[in-house]
């Protein structure tokens, strides 16, 4: 009986770990495929001009009514450069001023986008969470559909609200938009009811107002939610193309996504420099709050014991 048991106990043990490997290499083979077109990118941007042609000139060549066509070619993949070069680099950062400049149209665009985003959209939730009622429901149901709709499909509306006040072109015509998403509204939201009521109402027996109530219990509760959707803001707005190509005229206004978007036959050298810098800050960003991401994602509960 005793030799049973251990047999039984070593091959449930085994399961177990042959289990956890499978797991492992399933995961490992699916971060290598997720991580080969950023490692391709960063290899490729110290390639000279020359050799970046010769491997990917095809797939960009220009017919002769000026449109790009696709060519049904093997390009050659390299993760390795003939010749190390940071050329693309100084053209980018210190010889072309212009994708610097539409680097920091991103950069003015998406950083006040996402903190006046959060300020009132922490604002409403809390609304939405102390004061309840049936007008109140029916107003978060119209946010919780806003939410299921794709950008493309206010886009309209956007446009001629833009022309109607009179921000058409301007930045005004992104930025305004952003402020009042409803993304971050019903997330905050569904948070913020997690909260305990119990904590609530000790802190409206100990005298706090709503004020206090809203910046010395919710929102520190709700810390892990706000990076979450703040990190998920950042990227959504960072890559943005859609609302720039409609809502601006002129193309110095335009973020560094345009260009990505555009990349022409006379710069393909210059797209594999630009597309690591403009990798860089969702990277540092993911990275730095990706604890409060997955947290304020899987979290099932405003407090934590």
């Amino acid at each position: 009986m005793e030799a049973n048991a251990k047999k039984i106990k070593k091959q449930t043990k085994t399961k177990k770990v042959t289990k956890m490997l499978s797991g492992f290499l399933v995961a490992l083979i699916f971060a290598i495929f997720f991580a080969i077109p950023i490692v391709l990118t960063i290899c490729n941007s110290f390639m000279t001009e020359t050799e970046i042609t010769a491997n990917y000139g095809k797939i960009f060549e220009t017919s002769t009514t000026g449109s790009h066509k696709f060519i049904s070619e093997k390009v050659n993949l390299k993760f390795i450069p003939d010749k190390v070069s940071v050329s693309q680099y100084a053209t980018v950062l210190l010889k072309s001023p212009r994708y610097l400049l539409k680097f920091w149209n991103s950069i003015f665009y998406v950083v006040p986008i996402v903190i006046v985003q959060l300020m009132i959209a922490s604002l409403t939730a809390y609304g939405f969470t102390r004061f309840r009622g049936k007008k109140r429901e029916i107003l978060f149901f119209i946010y919780v559909i806003l939410t299921l709709m794709p950008y493309q499909v206010t886009l309209v509306p956007n446009y001629l609200v833009a022309k109607w006040l009179h921000i058409f072109g301007s930045r005004w015509a992104i930025l305004l938009p952003g402020f009042f998403s409803p993304f971050s509204v019903y997330l905050l939201t569904k948070y913020m009811r997690r909260i305990s009521p119990g904590i609530i109402e000790a802190a409206k027996v100990d005298g706090a107002g709503e004020w206090k109530i809203f910046t010395r219990i919710c929102m520190p509760l709700c810390k892990s939610a706000l990076f979450s959707v703040g990190i998920l803001v950042f990227i959504d707005y960072w890559n943005m193309v859609e609302q720039p190509l409609i809502l601006l005229a002129d193309e110095e206004k335009y973020p560094l996504s345009i260009f990505l978007s555009k990349i022409n036959n006379g710069e393909i050298g210059l797209a594999f420099s630009v597309a690591v810098i403009y990798m860089i800050p969702s990277l540092l960003v993911f990275l730095y709050g990706e604890e409060y991401l997955v947290d304020g994602i899987t979290s099932q509960s405003g407090i934590k014991g």
